[in-house]
């Protein structure tokens, strides 16, 4: 008798312990629901409050720790340098870290992570801005494993490609005291050596990235702006004055496909009538 009242006591324990389980879920459910809605209208200090309290409640919930990081990242001012705003910073990128913890593949967090480290780029001095530029790169390369077919990723490291080249460029011809709108190629032969060595790989594999990306989307207007760009700065390091005019002008075919993809895609939206424009001729 007192071993079957034993049983009884630990077979009451145990469904107390499911049915406090089950109902923390709910409420965790609701806090989630609650912070997301909260965070819809913009109030992210009542949205961060609500994912904490989903998280409290349970802390498999697979979404509320994705939500709590956006939500630090929303209130993240890129360039504001302040120790509240750098917090937010700090709280977002730990908050993604977490969600990777569970689920290394997670495309959200490490797109978040790799736009948080690119953003954080632009305020920063040239030293510091070049190990966070391959922070970013780091992100978006795992994103790429985890999402091949993501042609923002390609995109983005074609960007980060020239954001690497394009100072180095500039200076270089300013140094030289070459105006802006003065053609190419580089006049020092040492300094266009020097520059070949450091950034021909980074130009070669930005322009690789930016062709994967109009692989995945041959209509991609933006990955043809930019291989304008990194053809238009890699002409400066061209042999000869002939080479560099023809590499200018396979960046201005670039620039002209862009605005023809530009036009078409405009030529496909509906008008006001309800047809498109490329109809209504």
């Amino acid at each position: 008798m007192r071993k079957a009242l034993m049983i009884t006591a630990s077979v009451a324990v145990v469904c107390l312990a499911a049915f406090t389980s089950g109902c923390d879920k709910l409420k965790s459910r609701d806090q989630l629901n609650q912070g997301v809605a909260s965070f819809k209208n913009a109030k992210y200090g009542d949205a961060v409050e609500h994912f904490k309290q989903a998280i409290a409640l349970d802390p498999t919930n697979p979404n509320a720790q994705l939500y709590l990081a956006t939500a630090y990242m929303s209130q993240w001012i890129p360039g504001a340098d302040s120790p509240e705003n750098n917090d937010m910073a700090n709280r977002a990128t730990d908050g993604f870290a977490k969600v990777l913890q569970q689920d290394p593949n997670n495309t959200t967090a490490l797109a978040s992570l790799a736009s948080l480290a690119y953003n954080e780029a632009g305020s920063l001095p040239p030293d510091k801005k070049l190990d966070k530029l391959d922070e970013a790169a780091k992100w978006y390369k795992k994103l790429i494993e985890a999402d091949p077919k993501n042609k923002e990723a390609y995109y983005s490291l074609g960007v980060i490609a020239w954001a690497k080249w394009y100072p180095a460029d500039m200076t270089a011809r300013a140094n030289l005291h070459m105006r802006p709108e003065d053609p190419g190629p580089i006049k020092d032969k040492k300094v266009k050596e020097d520059l070949k060595t450091q950034y021909s790989a980074i130009i070669e594999d930005g322009m690789q990235n930016l062709n994967k990306s109009l692989e995945i989307d041959k209509e991609y207007d933006d990955a043809m702006a930019y291989m304008n760009l990194l053809i238009r700065e890699k002409a400066d390091l061209a042999d000869t004055p002939d080479d560099y005019k023809q590499q200018i002008e396979v960046a201005d075919s670039w620039v002209q496909k862009a605005l023809d993809t530009k036009k078409l895609k405009q030529s496909r939206q509906p008008t006001s009538q309800g047809i498109t424009a490329e109809n209504a001729k």
